[in-house]
């Protein structure tokens, strides 16, 4: 009766191995979309422009004023950053509208668990005052 099983293993062992073949995954399965950043950052901290517009939604695009909007802290502002939060945030950011709250003061969201943005008309999001002043 043992023998019986080791051989009917043995044999089905052989079949297995003999029927086991490699499969090619196909070559043309199109590859799932990456999900969109949570955050673009538009307006670094030092004033710097970090994303063009071309990188925006058309909507926000069109609105963005880039000239108005590429201002840095000051220095006291900039001394005062590093002294509460160890960095300096950005100062104007873009968030897909999956990724923002709601409030009775306006559309929000927050940045690095960290740091509050509120947007404006432009669809933009700007850094609490609170931060800097």
């Amino acid at each position: 009766m043992k023998a019986a099983r080791i051989l009917g293993f043995i044999l089905l062992l052989y079949w297995l191995q003999s029927c086991s073949h490699t499969v090619h995954p196909a070559k043309n399965i199109p590859s799932a979309p990456h999900p969109a950043p949570v955050a673009f950052i538009v307006v670094d901290g030092m004033g710097n422009i970090r994303t063009p517009k071309n990188q925006l939604p058309i909507t926000v695009a069109q609105k963005a004023n880039y000239t108005a909007i590429a201002r840095a802290f000051t220095p006291n502002q900039r001394k005062n950053l590093l002294y509460r939060f160890n960095t300096i945030p950005p100062r104007v950011i873009y968030v897909s509208p999956a990724y923002t709250r709601q409030s009775l003061k306006g559309t929000y969201c927050i940045y690095k668990k960290k740091f509050w943005y509120w947007q404006h008309a432009d669809g933009l999001f700007y850094l609490d005052e609170t931060y800097y002043q």
